[in-house]
């Protein structure tokens, strides 16, 4: 063991998270068969909630202002960039058994970050099987899209994938500051990470003026693929949600982990730990 008096050699900090991530790595990976099935079930929701959105353009045509080719275009945003944040930040789910249980207590213990040590706790691989099927249709939604490329929607594209990754992985560390309040509230929480998703890959311009600055602007996926869709595509876009605010998706993600962060402050201080 290392000499805690020594401080450790740059590059190393990380260590100890990689350390837990390979462990759970091996672990699933151990029965192959349930892994296999986990995976195959994973694969299937993805390709669920594809057929969900199909059937919907393939009967009305337009919605929105998007047609079919453009509905690819949106759901292979919004479920790229939240499928790849569960896969970082979905198992904060667990958070509710952890307090409940008193096991978030040996977190404490531990001189790492409560929340660093929570996101590399664990990490699902069977969620990649989801995250394949979206990125497979994002690729056949730019492909079917006359989309004129060049340094702009390139750059567009990039920061989209990056942001939506990183505005999905706020709202679910929203989801887990709410848990030291609410502990068996997991419902209501999953109706905005879960119900975030769903609006996600919803044309935005359907929605009532309400909806409009719920999902444009407080909880803002519109962010991670309306807005970018319309943009690439480049349409007008509703009022209240034009196409050139697609290039603002850091300020939406920065406001998401803005109120992520503070959330957690306080469940972390509200937290006297397992016994109450």
């Amino acid at each position: 063991m290392a000499d805690p008096g020594v401080p450790l050699p740059a590059g190393t900090w990380f260590t100890p998270y990689a350390a837990v991530l390979r462990s759970r790595i091996r672990a699933q990976r151990m029965y192959r068969l349930s892994f296999a099935s986990e995976v195959f079930s994973a694969f299937l929701i993805g390709l669920v909630e594809f057929a969900e959105v199909w059937v919907i353009f393939d009967k009305v045509g337009v919605l929105g202002g998007l047609d079919l080719n453009g509905a690819l275009l949106l759901f292979g945003l919004s479920n790229t960039g939240f499928a790849l944040a569960q896969v970082l930040f979905g198992h904060l789910d667990t958070l509710p058994a952890l307090i409940r249980l008193g096991q978030l207590d040996a977190y404490h213990l531990r001189p790492q970050p409560l929340l660093l040590q929570l996101i590399t706790s664990d990490i699902s691989l069977r969620r990649f099987a989801r995250a394949a099927v979206a990125i497979a249709i994002l690729g056949l939604g730019l492909w079917r899209n006359d989309i004129h490329w060049g340094p702009a929607p390139s750059a567009l594209l990039i920061l989209t994938l990056v942001g939506g990754i990183a505005l999905f992985g706020g709202v679910f560390v929203c989801a887990a500051g709410l848990q030291f309040f609410l502990i068996e509230g997991s419902e209501l929480t999953n109706s905005f990470t879960y119900g975030g998703s769903f609006a996600a890959m919803q044309p935005a311009s359907v929605f009532p003026t309400p909806l409009k600055l719920l999902f444009g602007f407080a909880i803002p996926v519109s962010f991670t693929a309306y807005l970018p869709t319309i943009a690439l595509l480049d349409l007008p876009g509703p009022p209240l949600l034009p196409s050139w605010l697609a290039w603002l998706i850091p300020v939406a993600a920065g406001w998401v982990w803005f109120v992520a962060m503070g959330l957690w402050r306080i469940g972390t201080r509200h937290y006297q730990g397992g016994g109450g």
